[in-house]
């Protein structure tokens, strides 16, 4: 009989950035306790930058527009997908060290084992990005 893989967590947060601590606080919190020492700050991290992103560029009815977060384990990785309801591509850019904003995705490369951008069944986009762990046991 094969391995029945968990179920993956699902969360739904307005478009408003005020869900970004909250959707950070809840990813982080969804960890095994034995992971978090070692994923916990990266993946707070991300969460906080493509649901920034998400919010900033992907949505555009803050009362209305809800941004999707699905966080799962499989083959050695924990994937965060952060999804929204936009149509633009998000695209990785290197921004001049005086620059503002435009680091998330350059983050997102640095930490993530794996990831990419996916155009959602419906309407909207999917980020999708894989941190590795090792779990000795």
């Amino acid at each position: 009989m094969p391995e029945i893989p968990l179920v993956p967590i699902h969360w739904r947060f307005p478009a408003h950035p005020a869900s970004v601590g909250r959707a950070r606080h809840a990813v982080a919190e969804s960890l095994p306790h034995v992971l978090r020492p070692h994923l916990g700050d990266d993946l707070r991290l991300l969460t906080s930058e493509l649901v920034t992103n998400a919010i900033r560029h992907g949505s555009c009815r803050e009362d209305e527009d809800l941004i999707e977060l699905v966080l799962w384990p499989a083959d050695g990785h924990y994937w965060l997908a952060v999804s929204d309801p936009g149509m633009g591509k998000p695209v990785l850019a290197h921004p001049d060290s005086d620059a503002e904003n435009g680091r998330g995705l350059v983050l997102l490369d640095r930490l993530a084992t794996a990831w990419t951008v996916r155009p959602r069944p419906t309407r909207g986009t999917s980020v999708v990005a894989g941190l590795s762990f090792h779990q000795s046991g």
